[in-house]
């Protein structure tokens, strides 16, 4: 745009960037090297500490569509995009130090619920939903959901005027309010009255770490065997089949291993979260098929306080097995003086847009921990202790050579 074209030219912008050099102690940069096959990053994480604060103090210095958008437009090798999705609008925000960021707007207030008659796969993607997954999943012990913090974002400063995006300029305008909106540009859906808008300037988003790239740290997206179907009135197998687990463990890689008792993890944390929109996993490549799963996008959890969706557990409830590190945390969590709602509540204050979660959220988390260990407690009359927890507390640490190796 022309006004975009002239705010560029009076700050001196339009000429080439100067190359920067990578520095070591970037959090950023830092976050990463800390990748092992236990996790994300260590229990105790300076680096992800800092990071958590440069995400929401660095300078924005550039904005683009994510991978997802550029999909619909056809701007890029779709290869690696699992289910691209227009309506729900995603931007790489880029910092200093060369950080990355994945930037969901507000689509909801906290206090509204998705309506009971709202398709999963259609409702809102929230960002206070990414910001509390990050820290139930950190919570949990099991380190598999990115550095994720929350932030007012002045969309004028921080994306209008550093994005080189002509399509991105180009859905900015003003609503009859006076206040700043933009939209995403897809074939579908893509209209004024689906924009984001601030307030005037200012609107609140999750800031999710990005992972290594591809090239430096390879990944799998795997369809997950629970999946749903995407379709109005059409079922899964194990929707109707209560045996279904039989067949999954027939099945390489989930037939020994750990695998299928890092799924039974993901169920639980996503029946935790409300998140029926679980249809596919990430693993990195370098750590093998027992290494940990990534539980990426979980912007559409928390959309209902009042309903726990019970189908989520059907991983636990069909195949009757759980780790014992993870029924020993959920057990700590289920005692009154650790309780997970109260742990939660407190963890969130740490973020700047706390609170992040209504009370009702949080409560709705106790209660169905105590439906998780109720399912647990069936199966071990079932079958028995031994067959239903699996001894895990013996795994030895990570050895260096298992860190993910990064070359500048």
């Amino acid at each position: 745009s022309r006004r975009h074209k002239l705010y560029r030219e009076e700050l001196n912008l339009t000429s080439p960037a100067a190359l920067l050099p990578l520095r070591p102690e970037a959090s950023w940069l830092q976050f990463h090297l800390g990748i092992s096959r236990d996790g994300l990053y260590p229990r105790s994480s300076p680096a992800v500490s800092r990071l958590l604060r440069d995400m929401q103090d660095f300078t924005t210095i550039s904005a683009d569509y994510s991978q997802d958008e550029k999909a619909l437009l056809g701007a890029c090798d779709c290869s690696q995009i699992v289910k691209p999705s227009g309506v729900h609008l995603k931007l790489v925000l880029r910092f200093q130090d060369f950080g990355k960021a994945m930037f969901k707007p507000m689509r909801q207030k906290r206090d509204e619920e998705t309506p009971e008659d709202v398709f999963y796969f259609v409702d809102f993607q929230r960002h206070n939903a990414e910001i509390a997954a990050f820290h139930l999943d950190r919570i949990l012990d099991f380190r598999r959901v990115p550095p994720t913090v929350g932030r007012l974002i002045n969309v004028t400063k921080e994306i209008l005027e550093v994005t080189k995006n002509e399509i991105l300029q180009s859905v900015f305008f003003i609503s009859p309010a006076s206040n700043v909106c933009f939209f995403a540009k897809c074939p579908y859906m893509c209209k004024t009255e689906y924009a984001v808008c601030g307030n005037p300037h200012l609107l609140e988003g999750s800031l999710s770490a990005f992972l290594p790239s591809l090239n430096l740290a390879p990944r799998l997206s795997i369809p997950n065997p629970w999946i749903r179907s995407y379709s109005f009135d059409g079922k899964e197998e194990w929707e109707v089949n209560p045996l279904y687990c039989n067949t999954v463990r027939e099945i390489y890689p989930y037939s020994n291993g750990n695998r299928l008792l890092n799924i039974v993890d993901m169920a639980i944390f996503d029946f935790l979260i409300g998140n029926m929109d679980r249809h596919h996993y990430e693993m990195f490549t370098k750590f093998g098929d027992d290494g940990f799963l990534l539980h990426l996008d979980n912007a559409r959890g928390f959309g209902r306080h009042s309903h726990d969706e019970t189908s989520i557990l059907a991983p636990l409830s069909q195949c009757c097995i759980i780790k014992r590190t993870t029924l020993l945390r959920l057990q700590l969590l289920a005692e009154p003086e650790y309780r997970l709602s109260d742990v939660m509540r407190e963890s969130l204050l740490q973020d700047l847009l706390a609170p992040v979660l209504t009370e009702p959220h949080l409560l709705a988390l106790d209660r169905r921990l105590q439906l998780i260990l109720k399912a647990v407690r069936k199966c071990i009359d079932t079958y028995g202790e031994v067959k239903v927890v699996a001894n895990d507390t013996t795994q030895p640490e990570a050895p260096a050579s298992d860190k993910v190796k990064l070359t500048t």
